[in-house]
């Protein structure tokens, strides 16, 4: 597996496995930094948030922009966290790429050719999500636009495909994990938030993507999931979360593998 540096101090290795958690949405400074402190508290290196957020009705929060990112960086600041946020266009990128420690290419964007060419010329690591109707042959196709100009520090993100089930939101592909890693050299970080749609089914995802031998998991913590501005009903609380990475951790101490 590509060693994937994230920064001076995190590095994602055979050995190691990822936890990404935070908010789905940046929405104030008592939010995101209080959230991070619980969070780092618990062990979690890589802080999550949307600031830009691609929203499918325009009617919807559509996140804070570059202030979102300016609290990004406070939550940096006090934690001492790693951050990862989406970037939705070209011309976002410079402003994302100013705060980002992550740069992540949602799953609305896995095809968007322009803004993978654009991303290819950073040098900082890229989480890539599979596009809920795209196959892993597309998704490996898409990081080849990402690594164009040499930067090979990309992750892949499994989030669940657009099928005929409707019990969830999307049906996550675990299957997906063995077979990106037979194909690719990249680490594969599962985010159960998504397909799962509703919390009470985030932890059995994160469970079996963990067993099935992901890299990664990227979970959506709030710290009052009720009056979240976006996706309310699949985020964890902290005390969740906190009951969700105990498991975690044993799983990979069974697998042989270090949480980071």
């Amino acid at each position: 597996m590509v060693n994937v540096k994230i920064n001076d101090e995190i590095s994602l290795t055979d050995d190691k496995f990822l936890m990404i958690a935070g908010p789905c949405s940046v929405e104030d400074e008592e939010q995101i930094v209080g959230v991070a402190k619980e969070l780092k508290k618990i062990g979690v290196n890589v802080l999550r948030g949307g600031a830009f957020k691609p929203r499918t009705c325009p009617d919807s929060f559509q996140g804070l922009g570059e202030e979102g990112l300016k609290l990004l960086s406070m939550a940096r600041e006090a934690t001492g966290m790693a951050i990862i946020t989406e970037v939705m266009d070209i011309e976002e990128l410079p402003v994302v790429e100013k705060y980002a420690d992550i740069i992540q290419i949602g799953s609305r964007n896995s095809q968007n050719f322009s803004l993978l060419k654009r991303v290819s010329r950073e040098k900082k690591p890229v989480l890539l999500k599979r596009g809920f109707g795209n196959t892993v042959d597309e998704l490996i196709a898409s990081s080849k636009y990402l690594s164009m100009n040499g930067n090979h520090n990309i992750m892949f993100s499994e989030r669940g495909i657009r099928t005929f089930e409707q019990s969830t939101r999307f049906t996550l592909d675990i299957s997906a994990i063995p077979v990106l890693h037979e194909k690719t050299d990249y680490p594969v970080i599962i985010d159960p938030s998504h397909p799962a749609g509703v919390n009470r089914y985030v932890e059995p995802l994160a469970l079996g993507g963990t067993a099935a031998g992901a890299d990664g998991l990227m979970i959506e913590v709030h710290p009052d999931p009720s009056k979240a501005l976006s996706d309310s009903a699949q985020q964890l609380t902290v005390p969740q979360f906190r009951e969700l990475y105990t498991k975690v951790q044993r799983i990979n101490t069974v697998l042989g593998k270090t949480m980071i």
